[in-house]
């Protein structure tokens, strides 16, 4: 709705009531605008009902107030775990991943003649220790029909157990290469989408270094961070009413799933995790910023919309109609509600009362008005008079 601010000749409702002829189309208006600004009398408003709304009481939540961000409850930082070269990255920021798709290959090259030669190596361990078994056993026939001594047995036993050690070893060298040679393939640890790439083909990948973010966009919840003063307020399970940045006008509802267990040392802030009541609409980008209220408790306050309320500085206040005349009334006001973004009013005004809607333009306290339709008639009687 328009708040109309057309400033009503003081000639031209002296025409329409018969008490002084217009003497030119626009020209009695200015003259009464003159006159206006010169005896500092505001000229009067025109008016019309729907520029106006009703001071009334609402449902409003009072409960503490929660900001922060959406962030997955599943990610990864997917990083090197040998130093290799970068051969191949095979997805970008924003592509969807499956559980085990391949999304960087390193260089595996030295890492192959590394496996080649413990497998080989692994393959003349076994001959030798298959030898030993081999002596061992012909040592214990002969010892048993006493044609041997017992130090060559002891001496065939200490043979096999040492080619025993080395077939040991030699399978754990192949079993080592073979894991150092899929560590050169980084997969999916579960489905989901990239976020961040860090790598492209070409690089040196150290130990350590991060490749790639994967998040579970179904996963995304509100993490949040609330006053230390209002933690006895909380209890897990509560519901929480929220809007997040970028996802439209729509409030979405949420309940309270986890309250940390230390408050932050710099900010005295609680940190809070919030599930979506229904995770199928919630938001399918992380870190977008949200704030809302946990719902405590909802009553009865006297409530006013943020477009009805003027504010200058520190102060706040309303335009409220009082009879023929507008009145600039200072408001003390409350907590606004996250869900329907009104302003609790403390102070100032009472249940009933007529406000402008929009307040805008030069507005002075007391200025009379009219109602529009008063306003049109009474210049269509002046045109009619012509």
């Amino acid at each position: 709705m328009r708040l109309v601010l057309i400033l009503v000749s003081t000639a031209v409702l002296l025409g329409a009531c018969g008490k002084g002829p217009p003497t030119a189309s626009g020209a009695p208006a200015a003259a009464a605008s003159s006159a206006a600004r010169a005896s500092g009398v505001p000229g009067a408003l025109l008016i019309s009902p729907e520029d106006l709304r009703t001071v009334g009481r609402s449902d409003f939540g009072g409960g503490p107030v929660v900001n922060g961000t959406l962030q997955p409850g599943r990610r990864a930082d997917l990083r090197a775990e040998i130093g290799a070269l970068v051969q191949q990255v095979l997805k970008d920021n924003g592509e969807a991943v499956r559980t085990g798709e391949l999304i960087v290959r390193l260089d595996d090259s030295a890492i192959r003649d590394s496996l080649a030669s413990a497998e080989e190596s692994q393959r003349a361990a076994t001959q030798a220790f298959d030898q030993t078994e081999r002596v061992l056993a012909r040592q214990k026939t002969l010892q048993a029909q006493g044609m041997t001594s017992t130090q060559a047995l002891e001496d065939a036993e200490l043979r096999r157990n040492n080619a025993q050690s080395e077939l040991v070893a030699a399978r754990a060298r192949v079993a080592s290469a073979r894991q150092q040679l899929r560590r050169t393939e980084v997969r999916a640890p579960f489905d989901g989408v990239v976020s961040e790439r860090k790598v492209s083909a070409g690089d040196t990948a150290q130990v350590g270094k991060e490749l790639f973010k994967v998040i579970d966009t179904a996963s995304l919840r509100f993490e949040g961070l609330v006053s230390a003063d209002r933690l006895h307020e909380l209890q897990v399970g509560q519901a929480v009413s929220f809007k997040v940045a970028g996802a439209g006008p729509q409030a979405f509802a949420g309940r309270l799933r986890r309250i940390d267990a230390a408050a932050n040392a710099t900010t005295r802030q609680v940190e809070v995790i919030i599930a979506f009541a229904d995770p199928a609409k919630a938001p399918r980008v992380a870190g977008l910023f949200a704030e809302g209220r946990i719902e405590t408790g909802i009553a009865q306050r006297l409530v006013l919309p943020e477009a009805s309320i003027v504010r200058s500085g520190e102060q706040a206040y309303a335009w409220r109609v009082d009879g023929q005349a507008l009145r600039k009334v200072a408001l003390v006001l409350g907590p606004r509600d996250a869900r329907s973004g009104d302003v609790e009013v403390r102070q100032g005004l009472s249940g009933g009362d007529r406000v402008l809607r929009n307040p805008a333009g030069a507005l002075a306290d007391g200025q009379a008005f009219e109602w529009a339709g008063a306003a049109a008639a009474a210049l269509a009687a002046s045109r009619s008079a012509r």
